[in-house]
């Protein structure tokens, strides 16, 4: 994996840290340290599973391996100590420092392929902000790594949502009404369809991102194909 991993694996599971010192009465003073939440997604369709550390301290149970992603994870905010070892081991492909900045929600993917020597992040801040009532908020993330620009529609119909989208594009967030919906990803060149993603569901008030995922043609071994993956981010 690429040193350049560094600014991806921000799997800062760390949790929030309250510090507790004295006024001049004596009495305790209790100040809350400034936080901000971040989402890991591994969307490397041929990269192993990582273990996560945050100044020095292991955080993950277990691998974080494609294509799943954790939680919102609170982390403290400024700078932190990030190093991601490849799993069960003491080998580090990422170490060094990001910074976060205090309320602000954060989703970053680890993108590309390894075999290629193309793993880098994408680092996308999340308006967690409720849609108007009734609808849903849903984005597009394009991380097939040999894809060609797609579009993305509903099924059925001419214009798309998302338009001519390259790899490692991301839209913002659109509000749509709540529903299921047969979507397509398709071709920019010719409008075929590369990609049926049928019975999304979008729930009225929540917030949602697909991303393509996998390869078009799969390297020896890799059973990773192209398809899609949906996320729904919690709002707590």
């Amino acid at each position: 994996m690429k040193k350049n991993w560094m600014k991806l694996m921000v799997l800062a599971i760390m949790p929030a840290v309250v510090l507790v010192s004295c006024d001049e009465d004596g009495d305790d003073v209790i100040v809350q340290k400034d936080e901000a939440r971040v989402m890991v997604v591994h969307a490397s369709p041929d990269a192993p599973g990582v273990d996560l550390l945050v100044d020095d301290a292991k955080v993950n149970t277990t691998a974080l391996v494609y294509p799943n992603n954790t939680g919102y994870l609170t982390v403290e905010a400024g700078d932190r100590d990030i190093t991601v070892n490849a799993t069960g081991t003491t080998t580090s492909v990422i170490d060094g420092t990001l910074n976060f900045t205090k309320d602000q929600n954060y989703t970053i993917f680890a993108t590309g392929s390894l075999a290629a020597n193309d793993i880098e992040p994408l680092v996308l801040t999340d308006d967690l902000s409720a849609p108007a009532a009734g609808n849903a908020k849903v984005r597009f993330v394009h991380l097939s790594p040999d894809a060609p620009t797609v579009d993305v529609a509903v099924a059925g119909q001419t214009d798309p949502l998302f338009d001519a989208q390259d790899f490692r594009d991301a839209t913002g967030f659109a509000e749509v009404p709540a529903g299921t919906y047969d979507l397509e990803v398709r071709l920019d060149a010719d409008n075929s369809v590369v990609l049926p993603v049928a019975g999304v569901q979008l729930q009225a008030g929540k917030i949602y991102t697909i991303f393509a995922k996998g390869f078009v043609t799969l390297p020896t071994g890799n059973t990773n194909a192209l398809g899609a993956q949906v996320i729904e981010h919690m709002v707590e």
